[in-house]
């Protein structure tokens, strides 16, 4: 099963545009200079993996460069067919469940063995099934339409299953033609030792400070350091904060209303983003504990005085939590819930002696 972007810039790349995020200039030319058939893009999540591997495959893909380790003009008939998802050498695989947040459109089937039912494939998964790897294999086989070669793009590279993973071992080794793969994951460790010998690696660092809060603020965020440093210096992890209700104004005021019980302040995010901003203020909380710096808070909305056994129980409520985050729960009722525990965390006040006699 392939899938395409629905929306993707004309100008990404070429002479005259810029890239979709100014980070990614230096690993393009980088990932541009790898001869190999298989390259990995690894680092932490929220810094251009999955952008970075579809301007690369554009590159490859282009049939009007100057020079084979050039970016992709971004103008000729092959770079407007990547573009709208339609080029028939590139094939995208994806968990189902990452589709609609990348923006990417089902690819229709080809029609054969289980595809001829006609039936829907299952949604909401989020693994790379090995249906789908081996499909890609075959295709793989195939003559290029356009004569440039073939490219296959895998994201995020640690959805592959234990048997999808081994199904492309030999794909990886030794690829069929002229197709090329680039694998792109914020989890490197989570791949199969022999998937990651198989495969050229190139490193996908943090913007710069600088860098990332001016992209930020072109992207319309206001005080953007402040979601900046809530997501860990992950740009596009910061955007998606603030897409999903997190804003500059609300993010210091939240350890305060946990002290508080505050769980309204919560209403209709989901409970995967409240739990990762729960986690993000316990951890917080655990660092002012033992003397050291906030990591996503400033330290001035921080509530001082939480006790450090009760922070260690909470953080493990929220990571059980962050494990079962698809159970079908009562939303409201469980960031209630992690909300309250968070409180506990802070002894209760003693009521006031009274000095009658």
């Amino acid at each position: 099963m392939s899938a395409g972007p629905k929306s993707v810039s004309a100008t990404w790349i070429g002479a005259d545009a810029a890239l979709p995020l100014p980070w990614l200039a230096t690993p393009l030319q980088q990932a541009l200079a790898h001869q190999g058939h298989a390259l990995l893009l690894h680092g932490p999540a929220g810094v251009g993996q999955f952008e970075l591997a579809m301007v690369l495959a554009q590159s490859w893909l282009c049939e009007s460069k100057p020079a084979p380790d050039a970016p992709a003009c971004g103008r000729c008939d092959a770079c407007h067919l990547t573009q709208a998802g339609a080029h028939p050498d590139l094939m995208v695989l994806v968990p189902e469940a990452m589709r609609a947040p990348l923006g990417l459109s089902l690819v229709a089937e080809e029609v054969d063995g289980a595809g001829a039912s006609g039936k829907k494939p299952a949604s909401g998964g989020r693994e790379i099934r090995v249906s789908d790897v081996r499909k890609a294999i075959d295709w793989g086989h195939q003559t290029s339409s356009r004569g440039q070669g073939k490219v296959l793009v895998l994201f995020p590279a640690q959805a592959l299953n234990r048997v999808a993973a081994n199904a492309l071992l030999k794909t990886l080794e030794e690829p069929a033609g002229t197709l090329r793969l680039v694998l792109s994951t914020f989890d490197v460790q989570a791949l199969l030792p022999t998937l990651r010998s198989r495969c050229q690696m190139l490193a996908l660092p943090v913007p710069s400070p600088r860098v990332a809060q001016d992209w930020l603020r072109a992207q319309g965020l206001e005080a953007p350091e402040i979601l900046w440093c809530g997501a860990g210096g992950r740009p596009q992890e910061a955007l998606a904060m603030l897409r999903d209700g997190l804003d500059s104004r609300l993010w210091p005021e939240l350890p305060a209303a946990i002290r508080q019980g505050r769980a309204e302040v919560f209403q209709g995010l989901s409970v995967a983003r409240v739990v990762d901003t729960l986690q993000k203020v316990c951890l917080d909380l655990m660092s002012q504990v033992q003397g050291a710096p906030a990591q996503y808070f400033p330290q001035e909305a921080l509530p001082a005085g939480a006790q450090a056994l009760a922070l260690g129980a909470w953080w493990q409520q929220l990571q059980r939590t962050a494990r079962h985050e698809d159970h079908p729960w009562n939303a409201g009722l469980l960031i209630e819930s992690l909300v309250l525990q968070g409180r506990q965390c802070w002894p209760a006040r003693e009521p006031k002696k009274s000095h009658v006699r």
